[in-house]
C-alpha cells in the first residue's frame, strides 16, 4: 500500500501518497484510495481531508510499468476506471478535500487536483497534462477546472506544464508557499474548516456539488477516445517509448 493516512485531533484525514521514484499510483493503490474516501460518509469523526505526497512529485501519473506489463486491455481498462473512481471520490467526499501539492503534478494529480476543494501549492510547482505525447487523451475535465478553457486547449496540444505561481494569479490554486511551510499551510487551511460546524460543512459541501457541473461524465467522455487510441496501437507505442527511456520521463522539471 503506497497510501498512508492519519487522523489529526481534529478529525482532519491526511493521505499520504509515497510511491517512488516521482508518486506513480498504481491500480490497487488508486482504487484504495477512492475507497477509503468513499469511506468518509461514514465517520462522523472525520471534518476535512488533506491529500498530499512525499518524496519527488506530488503524482506523476499512472503506473506505466504496471500498464506495460499487463496482458490484451487489461492495464488500460485497469488504469481507466481507477483513475475514474478515484477522481469522483474525491469530488464527492462528504467532507472538504484540501490538495497540498509538493511537486510536480501531472496526469492523475491533475485529476485529483483538479476534483479536490481547495489546492495549495509549493512554490515552483509546475501542472502539466501530457497526455498527447503519452498517445491518451483525459483530464482535461480536470485541468478545466484549474486553467482558464483557452490555456487549457495549448496546454493539452503542446503538454506544456504551468506554474503554481500561475494558477494563484488565476485564482485556482489558494496558496503557494515555500515547501518546508506546506504542510502547516494545509493543515491550517484544513484547521479552519474543521473548526466549522460538522454537519453544516458536509451539508455546504452537498449543496455546492448540487449547483456544479460534475466532472464525471466528461471525463469519461474523455475515457472514450484513449480507449481509441489504444486499440490503434497509439498507446502502446508511447508507453514502450517512455519504458525505453526514449522520451523524458519528467516534462514538468524543465
Amino acid at each position: 500500500m503506497t497510501i498512508h493516512q492519519s487522523v489529526s485531533e481534529e478529525g482532519v484525514l491526511e493521505l499520504v501518497m509515497d510511491n517512488p521514484k516521482v508518486n506513480a499510483l498504481p491500480i490497487a493503490d488508486t482504487l484504495a484510495l477512492a475507497e477509503i474516501l468513499d469511506g468518509v460518509k461514514r465517520r462522523s469523526e472525520i471534518t476535512a481531508v488533506v491529500l498530499t505526497a512525499t518524496g519527488r512529485g506530488f503524482c506523476a501519473g499512472v503506473d506505466i510499468k504496471e500498464m506495460q506489463a499487463m496482458p490484451g486491455h487489461e492495464g488500460i481498462l485497469g488504469v481507466n476506471q481507477a483513475c475514474a473512481e478515484a477522481f469522483r471520490a474525491v469530488y464527492e467526499c462528504a467532507v472538504p478535500v484540501v490538495c497540498a501539492v509538493n511537486d510536480f503534478c501531472l496526469g492523475t494529480g491533475i485529476g485529483l487536483a483538479g476534483s479536490a476543494d481547495v489546492v495549495i501549492a509549493a512554490e515552483g510547482v509546475r501542472f502539466g497534462l501530457p497526455e498527447v505525447d503519452n498517445g491518451a487523451l483525459g483530464a482535461a475535465t480536470h485541468l478545466g477546472r484549474l486553467v482558464p478553457e483557452k490555456h487549457l486547449r495549448w496546454m493539452l496540444y503542446s503538454c506544456e506544464p504551468v506554474s503554481a505561481e500561475q494558477l494563484l494569479e488565476w485564482g485556482t490554486v489558494l496558496r503557494v508557499v515555500p515547501l518546508r511551510d506546506l504542510m502547516d499551510t494545509a493543515h491550517e487551511v484544513a484547521g479552519i474548516i474543521a473548526s466549522k460546524s460538522a454537519t453544516v460543512i458536509r451539508a455546504a459541501k452537498a449543496s455546492l456539488n448540487g449547483i456544479d457541473h460534475p466532472p464525471m461524465t466528461s471525463y469519461r467522455f474523455e475515457q472514450g477516445f484513449t480507449y481509441e487510441l489504444n486499440l490503434q496501437g497509439q498507446g502502446d507505442e508511447a508507453r514502450d517509448a517512455f519504458l525505453r527511456g526514449e522520451r523524458d520521463a519528467n516534462p514538468a522539471a524543465d
